[in-house]
């Protein structure tokens, strides 16, 4: 166990008021790709660059087309916990983590047992009919043929989560901003802080350890007690 990891562990083992914020790098260990990375989404060759598709003018323009990218790319359905995800869940059952604050949309956290999951970006998990309301599961749109539609009324199916052009829910903002200001630990991991208003959550953080996880360094790295250069999971499966 190196330094770092070693202080790591002090840190969470002195603490019983952890927050965890989280982005794409938690899931991409999972075999989920992320936007940014050099083999991430940005990066493929569509015909529309994918910020373009999944923006709420495409999903409203071209709804096929959306769903089409969306099916085959964000909807992994297949995708386990891995340890970071698993982690956090044992912290939280050792009354250690108040909260899991996460732009990801895959569902891992809840899979991997954790309770208090604060998803700022929505869930594949979550959709609803357009015109009536109905809910419907991740797999009955996965499996549906070209557009989802309503089995009651034949409304359009949307999914709950957040496209460019739309605005965040404010009750997830709002528990954030208050668990993170709350928290004596900030965890913030897999994630490059480079989406807002996301990433300016943590200036609400006023605890005593700001840690910082992440592959490559952050524009925040200044502002932390302690940085790890490396993946969230084989950090989280070292303690």
């Amino acid at each position: 166990m190196n330094e770092k990891i070693r202080q790591l562990k002090e840190i969470i083992d002195q603490t019983d008021n952890l927050v965890f914020f989280g982005g794409a790098g938690v899931s991409t260990e999972s075999g989920i790709p992320d936007f940014r990375s050099t083999d991430g989404l940005y990066n493929m060759k569509y015909k529309y660059p994918p910020e373009t598709i999944v923006s709420h003018t495409f999903f409203v323009r071209k709804t096929e087309e959306f769903y089409e990218f969306y099916k085959d790319k964000m909807m992994a359905l297949d995708a386990k916990p891995n340890k970071a995800h698993e982690k956090l869940a044992q912290w939280e059952r050792e009354g250690k983590c108040r909260a899991v604050v996460t732009q990801n949309i895959d569902g891992l956290h809840q899979m991997a047992g954790s309770k208090k999951v604060l998803e700022l970006h929505g869930s594949i998990h979550r959709n609803y009919c357009t015109k009536c309301g109905k809910f419907f599961d991740a797999s009955y749109v996965k499996n549906s043929d070209g557009i989802p539609r309503c089995d009651d009324c034949g409304g359009l199916i949307k999914p709950d989560v957040v496209l460019y052009e739309e605005g965040l829910d404010n009750q997830v903002v709002s528990d954030a901003i208050y668990a993170i200001a709350h928290a004596d630990v900030l965890i913030i991991g897999g994630t490059s802080l480079a989406v807002y208003p996301a990433a300016g959550m943590i200036d609400y953080f006023k605890g005593n350890h700001l840690i910082l996880i992440n592959k490559s360094s952050t524009p925040r790295d200044g502002q932390a007690d302690l940085i790890i250069n490396d993946s969230i999971g084989e950090v989280f499966g070292q303690l």
